[in-house]
């Protein structure tokens, strides 16, 4: 929610490419003061130095972009899609897999929850269960084509609320790469 992909995408990419941050729009039952969620994205667009950001506010059930798109990358929040009221979660992951070109990429990043847990965590600890999040986003078409451990903590049991003093910023998470069928 802070940009902080963003800046590394937009760098990445280059005057030659072009990077869309999504984030939500404010709540219905927000407070009248609670800052908007797209301000931090908003923020970076406007700088010159990141002048390939396109900020779109989009609600995750009507997921749209100008183009098809080489990846779309999910930070610590496909947990968080399921907790979206009225949502079929498999509708997003179909959303996402007709808004890539053929051969896009479909990143997942997520707090891990217990194995065998499927979705009971998503809303209380802010965790999922990686296996379930696999078969969802297979379910929607694409191919599985990897995964990194470069984020993965096997000290976290998986039982705390991400929140948790103790475990936030240390979290067993899971990466996992997702390719459409060309």
């Amino acid at each position: 929610g802070g940009g902080y992909f963003t800046r590394i995408f937009s760098a990445v990419v280059g005057p030659g490419g072009h990077v869309y941050a999504v984030p939500p729009p404010k709540r219905p039952q927000a407070p009248a003061d609670a800052p908007e969620p797209a301000a931090p994205v908003e923020a970076i667009a406007a700088d010159p130095h990141y002048a390939n950001v396109t900020v779109s506010v989009q609600r995750v059930t009507e997921l749209k972009f100008p183009e098809q798109l080489d990846m779309i990358w999910t930070s610590q929040n496909y947990h968080d899609i399921h907790n979206v009221p009225n949502i079929d979660v498999g509708d997003f992951d179909k959303a996402v897999f007709e808004a890539l070109k053929p051969g896009g990429i479909f990143i997942v990043l997520d707090h891990a929850a217990v194995p065998g847990s499927g979705f009971r965590d998503t809303a209380t600890l802010h965790r999922i269960d990686e296996r379930a999040v696999k078969n969802e986003v297979l379910a929607a078409g694409f191919e599985f084509v990897g995964e990194s451990r470069a984020v993965r903590n096997p000290r976290d049991k998986h039982t705390l609320a991400i929140f948790d003093p103790s475990i936030r910023g240390k979290t067993d998470r899971f990466l996992l790469k997702f390719r459409k069928p060309r």
